[in-house]
């Protein structure tokens, strides 16, 4: 009967424990691209090679990467970070040159990790190597979602 009701509490602990965690709480995660992916998300150099068009409905970031990149690993848990930090405000892109060369060579990437900020209806600015996650949130405020960071005298 002991092991019973020990069995028992420990079933009412963890149904209670995995009832209290919000189960409709979204985490908003980096989204890996192929070239196809891009090509529909972000833009078809394919068709308008000569004009930038953003594909996008909100501004993103394009991070060009390798899995044996030191610093690429460095700011791949920043950008994780920051996707769910920022939610459904922006994308958080992550394209594997070693495996999307095409675009690597599009993009005239030469070093990593190298990001591709994207604002809306404006040019793509790049920036390159380890960025801290301060420079990130910079970005991400001033030229992707344009907040004003000035502060009320």
């Amino acid at each position: 009967m002991k092991k019973l009701t020990t069995i028992l509490a420990v079933l009412l602990i963890v149904c209670t424990a995995s009832a209290a965690e919000p189960q409709d709480k979204k985490t908003v995660k980096p989204i890996e691209l192929t070239k196809a992916s891009f090509l529909e998300k972000v833009f078809n150099y394919e068709e308008t090679p000569q004009e930038w068009q953003y594909k996008g409905d909100r501004p993103a970031i394009v991070d060009f990467y390798a899995t044996w990149c030191g610093p690429c690993r460095i700011t791949s848990p920043i950008l994780a970070d920051l996707a769910a930090e920022y939610g459904e405000e922006i994308y958080v892109y992550k394209i594997d040159v070693d495996k999307e060369p095409e675009l690597a060579r599009m993009f005239g990437v030469q070093s990593i990790p190298m990001f591709l900020f994207i604002p809306m209806n404006e040019q793509p600015q790049v920036a390159m190597g380890a960025l801290p996650r301060k420079s990130f949130k910079e970005a991400i405020d001033t030229f992707l979602l344009k907040k004003d960071n000035r502060t009320n005298l």
